[in-house]
């Protein structure tokens, strides 16, 4: 019973909907008066296409302080000044009288092919040094370290130390990080906070990429419906649009995402809040980097919110509530823009051997329990398991690409293969588990999962999500029931992920680790059902309903295969292979176009599975 009660409100502070309270007098996430040799926090950067953006986050500046930032790389003659900036130190708007103080830098004609020290310089005497690494093209294994939900508030477990995330990180040699959203949990004071983080990982953010989108928490609300940019009024934002006012949101984007690569598509939308999707290139992955819920529509704007203003609009709290109704015609998830943009990026293998996805949030709703032992819900329309139809959009784009997903928010470590038409026939997903958990989520679906292993927990194998979607449950993390009773983990199920990426044989590995362990001993285990390895093709898991020719390409080494329906003449699917031969499989019979490396092969006919007709082609293009 104290449990239970402990569980439910933490589940009213943390992922869900309580009523705004007065605060009183709070403690301050850090001490801002910093002595003036440490005014740089931190410095957040990502190299593509040879242009390096690196933020540099400091505390506020005093007045008569110099408002301008130097950046500076070691040459063999010493320290030499590459670019200076003016810090930005805009208002947060009526919300907040914080300031982001951040500086900016955009370099062009960046050498990635060397490691390059660097330091970012304030005044005389405040220097923040770190290394520029260069693009790891030829690794073999690239490594991926995977975080959400970052809270330090004294009912999320407290300011407990993140130094064994920063040593693992270490060990893991991480070539990339990912930070998926709610770094900031307080909803008012997103710069202390985003300090906070910064002090906590400087120590890994200033020697690697990094990758830091915000989630609801972040921009200051319970729950993310951005509907195009509009103005919320409702509880918990329900009606979509932002709770916060626009500087507020602006200025916690250019924080965490600022340093990322050029958006796809810079318009932006409702209120002048900026968009940041775009893709990153590293290592010979290619990311695309997802704004989850920025268009989504709000479930009291669509009419398909299962509550009212004033109660949770979002939850379908009984089991004959028909969740197909509220799919509705016009809803939307990704948004047209984010669809466009991942038709083009999963055309584009120019320098890949990987396509992945960076998001929020998974694209099913992967739990069934929320918040405490008993609290069952039917549908969460915060997940995007829903809309329904745009959750099927954006995993059939995924899939055409081949991708991978990797995403976090739920506060459960699961690993899905989704599916659209049956299960199975589309991308994995794999969610992390929190920094810090404290609002505990299960994944315990009511009925036994189909085509399980022989003994295999019912939980796992084919099912239905809460909103009919096809999912196959290969592992989850579900915390335990009892009280946790320990200060180093009030943070039960949590943890983190690394991706491992094997350009060599095209195998995809992800381990998810609890934490407060060390990664190098081997004593010490992910937590069960992982690690858990599969085949980049895994990831277009459709059945093949023919095959075309069996292509033997000459001359070059993994070329890229691109399939064309000749009959509506749309691309089915892209994918650079593994190797000089590919029997490419297709799912209705016709005639398909072919291309390999700019090489085009028009009229090959689907007749039949495993097709015996093998084609040697040699591709105009050689490059990789």
């Amino acid at each position: 019973m104290v449990w239970a009660m402990m569980a439910l409100v933490v589940g009213m502070a943390c992922g869900a909907q309580a009523a705004p309270k007065k605060n009183k007098a709070t403690k301050r996430a850090v001490e801002l008066d910093v002595p003036r040799d440490q005014v740089i926090a931190a410095a957040l950067y990502t190299v593509h296409g040879n242009t390096l953006k690196l933020n540099a986050q400091l505390f506020p500046l005093k007045p008569g302080e110099p408002r301008d930032v130097r950046l500076e790389i070691k040459e063999p003659t010493g320290w030499e000044e590459i670019q200076r900036v003016k810090v930005c130190e805009n208002e947060y708007g009526n919300a907040s009288k914080d300031r982001s103080w951040t500086a900016l830098f955009r370099v062009v004609d960046w050498d990635d092919t060397r490691d390059v020290r660097y330091r970012v310089a304030h005044g005389k005497d405040a220097f923040f040094e770190g290394t520029i690494r260069r693009n790891p093209v030829d690794k073999e294994e690239i490594v991926v370290a995977g975080f959400t939900g970052n809270s330090i508030k004294d009912i999320h477990g407290g300011d407990i130390s993140r130094q064994d995330l920063v040593d693992n990180v270490k060990k893991a040699n991480a070539d990339l990080l990912f930070f998926s959203g709610d770094q900031v949990y307080d909803h008012t004071k997103h710069y202390e906070y985003w300090l906070k983080f910064c002090l906590d990982f400087s120590e890994i953010l200033k020697d690697r990429p990094t990758v830091s989108i915000p989630d609801d928490h972040d921009v200051g609300q319970p729950n993310m419906w951005g509907e195009g940019g509009k103005v919320s009024t409702a509880f918990g934002a329900a009606d979509g649009g932002y709770r916060m006012a626009a500087e507020y949101v602006i200025e916690v984007e250019r924080a965490q995402t600022a340093n990322l690569p050029d958006p796809y598509d810079p318009t932006p939308i409702g209120q002048g809040i900026g968009v940041y999707y775009t893709d990153l290139s590293w290592g010979r992955i290619s990311f695309a980097i997802l704004e989850d819920r920025k268009f989504k529509t709000g479930p009291l704007g669509a009419g398909a919110g299962v509550g009212t203003r004033q109660d949770r609009a979002d939850h379908v709290k009984t089991p004959d509530f028909d969740v197909k109704k509220i799919d509705k015609p016009g809803l939307s998830l990704l948004g047209e823009r984010q669809l466009k943009f991942l038709d083009a990026w999963g055309q584009d293998w120019d320098g890949a051997d990987f396509k992945v996805a960076l998001s929020q949030t998974i694209f099913c709703g992967g739990a069934h329990i929320h918040g405490k032992v008993g609290g069952r819900l039917y549908g969460d329309l915060d997940s995007n398991g829903w809309p329904q139809t745009g959750r099927n959009n954006a995993v059939k784009a995924l899939r055409k690409a081949h991708a991978f997903h990797y995403a976090g928010d739920q506060h459960l470590a699961t690993v899905f293969q989704h599916g659209v038409e049956e299960f199975g026939d589309a991308n994995y997903s794999f969610c992390v588990p929190s920094i810090a958990n404290l609002y505990l989520r299960w994944w315990e679906p009511e009925e036994p999962g189909g085509n399980r292993k022989p003994g295999q927990d019912p939980i796992f194998g084919e099912h239905l999500d809460t909103f009919g979607n096809h999912v196959t449950c290969h592992a989850v993390a579900n915390p335990s029931k009892e009280p946790n009773g320990g200060d180093k983990l009030t943070t039960r199920a949590a943890g983190f992920g690394l991706v491992r990426f094997n350009k060599k044989t095209r195998k995809i590995t992800m381990e998810c680790w609890p934490r407060n362990t060390d990664i190098s001993d081997p004593a010490n285990k992910p937590y069960p059902g992982w690690p858990i390895t599969i085949d980049q093709t895994d990831n277009y898991g459709r059945k093949a309903v023919a095959h075309l020719p069996t292509l033997k390409i000459k001359g070059a080494k993994n070329p890229v295969v691109k399939v064309i329906d000749e009959g509506t003449g749309e691309w089915v699917y892209a994918l650079r292979i593994n190797g000089d031969t590919f029997q490419p499989k297709v799912f209705k019979k016709g005639t398909y176009t072919v291309e390999v490396d700019g090489k085009i092969l028009r009229g090959l006919e689907a007749r039949q599975l495993n097709d015996p007709e093998v084609v040697e082609i040699e591709p105009i293009h050689k490059a990789m």
